[in-house]
């Protein structure tokens, strides 16, 4: 693993979908892949979140269904603090990208979208399932883990 690489942050809107659904996907991973012997961290936040919202239902059962349980997760806003903490920050849209950059200049060099990171391009978004359907969510689920896997690949060969 990338030694330089201890906190990882996901962001996504709310804090409610796609980062949540993205760290705990994220952590399932790392526990499967290292056992508990991984020392990264792993938090999410939204560039417009309300602090305490619980995740949403349909997203909670898209993870639930992937055996993950997020059912206690409460949304946390994004803050200059955690975005200069990070040592990569992973987001869904390239807007939210531009938002975390705006909040933290000197995060550049460390944001990137995920589907940047995962070597589909900046401009590969993940879909906003918020308001949508439970399939909406899933669908959602999958293309994040599917990207995460890589992104995973990526920081275990340096």
């Amino acid at each position: 693993m990338v030694e330089s690489i201890k906190r990882i942050l996901l962001i996504c809107s709310g804090n409610t979908c796609r980062s949540p659904m993205a760290e705990a996907i994220l952590k399932k991973e790392l526990k499967k892949r290292f056992g508990g012997e991984y020392s990264l961290e792993v938090t999410s936040a939204g560039i417009g979140a309300r602090p305490g919202d619980p995740a949403s239902p349909h997203a909670v059962t898209a993870m639930a269904e992937k055996g993950i349980d997020i059912s206690g997760h409460k949304a946390s806003l994004a803050t200059r603090e955690m975005v200069t903490a990070a040592d990569l920050i992973l987001t869904m849209t390239v807007s939210h990208k531009r938002a975390i950059l705006s909040l933290a200049p000197e995060a550049r060099g460390k944001v990137f979208t995920l589907g940047e990171f995962a070597g589909k391009g900046e401009q590969h978004e993940i879909s906003d399932p918020f308001a949508g359907s439970l399939d909406d969510y899933r669908k959602a689920a999958a293309e994040i883990e599917e990207l995460l896997q890589v992104a995973i690949d990526k920081l275990l060969k340096g």
